[in-house]
């Protein structure tokens, strides 16, 4: 009985103590956050004491280094730069500038070509008469102006020299007529010669007359001008050479003044807007001296580079935005890349016209802008000739910006003068000698601008970096956070 009573008491304990322990886990499990923080704490206190106590002139590092646990610090909000930062940043007066309200336009970039004038930029010159070659006077890529000499052809056609021939035959018969009337008239006057015998000749007069006028037609149905033809009636010599001369820009005269005598060669310029001649390119030369030419042959082609186009391709719902632009007048910008990657912008270009027709095939609607050129080199050889070479070619490539809406009161910054970090858009504005980094909303940008918004972080006089955000903005970051730690590694 006693050794039952022993067992049951044992069992009991061992229960007792499986309870305990289950109480016990629990409780750990319930207060161990609580209890965690307390021991953290303790640590802590515990590894500060002894540093505190080292007495090596660390005490004002004691708040930053305490137990090596740096805490993080916040990103300071100012930059100073040296002069020579600046200049390595390109920070110049230039590019420091005050703040200014503007108008932006919001635009539509689409991609463009440039292109010729068509009836403007190429100039054919063809000969209006038969002959043979006996001078040519310029040569393929030289630039002339208008009435510089091109050709000499020796006339060799028959019928024209047989039509000149009979003119100047009429024109014989016409002078003795016009002098037998006269002496007639005198001595009819006296009753000598009877009137009718006047009468007579005067017809025969008018005959001339008609036979002469039509055969002048017949001379300008060969190619010869009036002046011409007039000079053959002066002179009383026949036309046996043609100067074939660089003929004006946009010229919409009847006559053909480019064909002159050789005799009466006559130099003709012509100038543009700008008070300067306009050259033209001999973009290709079709003859060769010695060589035979009919009438209406082509002896060169002429360029006019001082203007041309770019063709736009819009897409066809993009119409009623480049329609609305023309309608208010407002200026297309155009950009192409240029040496180093940057982008050149051509500002303040006036739209030609819209195209009627959208292309089948790729569903796009050409629209031209007119496009004034420049000369980059101007070279004249030892031998006289003149070449140049345009900024602007056809075939050349560019973005044109449409633009969509007018924004009035803006504050339009260069795209690099602003950063972003995050979520956050940043400019530096000059402060003395410092440049304060301020958080500003951008509410639009394109490749070339950055419209910020007018909500008092910036003001109109405000002097801001309007380039080199980025790098700048790099400088913070190594200025918060890229100092290496004094006490890394030290034991105290």
């Amino acid at each position: 009985m006693m050794l039952h009573t022993s067992r049951s008491r044992s069992r009991v304990l061992n229960w007792l103590a499986v309870f305990v322990l289950g109480l016990v886990a629990l409780a750990v499990w319930w207060w161990w956050p609580v209890l965690s923080g307390w021991v953290d704490q303790t640590l802590a206190a515990t590894h500060t004491t002894p540093a505190m106590s080292h007495g090596h002139g660390h005490a004002g590092e004691e708040g930053d280094h305490a137990g090596h646990d740096h805490a993080p610090a916040a990103a300071p909000e100012t930059l100073t730069l040296t002069p020579q930062a600046r200049k390595n940043l390109g920070l110049t007066s230039e590019f420091l500038q005050p703040v200014e309200l503007s108008t932006y336009r919001r635009s539509l970039s689409v991609p463009a070509i440039v292109v010729s004038r068509p009836g403007r930029t190429q100039i054919q010159v063809s000969t209006p008469l038969t002959g043979v070659v006996t001078h040519v006077h310029a040569v393929t890529g030289e630039a002339v102006t208008p009435g510089t000499l091109l050709f000499e052809i020796r006339l060799t056609h028959e019928d024209l020299v047989n039509s000149q021939t009979e003119f100047l035959q009429t024109l014989g018969e016409l002078e003795v007529e016009n002098r037998e009337i006269a002496r007639l008239e005198e001595v009819a006057n006296t009753g000598a010669v009877p009137i009718k015998t006047v009468l007579e000749r005067r017809y025969a007069k008018e005959k001339l007359e008609a036979l002469l006028a039509a055969q002048r037609e017949a001379l300008k149905l060969h190619g010869l001008s009036d002046r011409q033809i007039d000079a053959i009636v002066s002179e009383r010599h026949l036309l046996r050479d043609l100067s074939i001369n660089a003929p004006e820009i946009d010229q919409h005269q009847h006559d053909n003044d480019e064909l002159k005598l050789s005799s009466r060669l006559v130099s003709v310029s012509l100038t543009n807007h700008a008070g300067h001649e306009t050259p033209l390119v001999m973009e290709e030369l079709m003859v060769h001296k010695g060589q035979s030419v009919i009438a209406g042959q082509q002896l060169c082609a002429l360029a006019d580079y001082s203007q041309l186009y770019l063709e736009g391709q819009a897409f066809e719902q993009d119409s009623a935005i480049i329609t609305r632009a023309s309608e208010q007048g407002w200026p297309i910008s155009a950009h192409l890349p240029s040496d180093g990657g940057d982008w050149q912008t051509l500002k303040d270009l006036q739209l030609a016209y819209v195209g009627n027709a959208v292309d089948a095939q790729s569903r796009t609607l050409s629209f031209y802008v007119e496009l004034p050129n420049e000369i980059l080199r101007d070279q004249t050889t030892a031998e006289g000739q003149r070449y140049l070479s345009w900024r602007y070619r056809p075939g050349q490539r560019m973005q044109v910006s449409v633009p969509i809406e007018q924004w009035d009161n803006q504050i339009v910054l260069p795209v690099d003068a602003v950063v972003k970090e995050g979520a956050d858009w940043f400019v530096f504005r000059q402060n003395s000698k410092q440049f304060e980094r301020v958080a500003v909303h951008v509410k639009y940008r394109d490749q070339e601008h950055a419209v910020v918004e007018y909500d008092g972080t910036l003001f109109p006089g405000d002097v801001v970096a309007m380039r080199s955000a980025h790098q700048m903005q790099m400088a913070i970051r190594n200025q918060s956070g890229g100092a290496v730690d004094p006490h890394a590694g030290h034991n105290h």
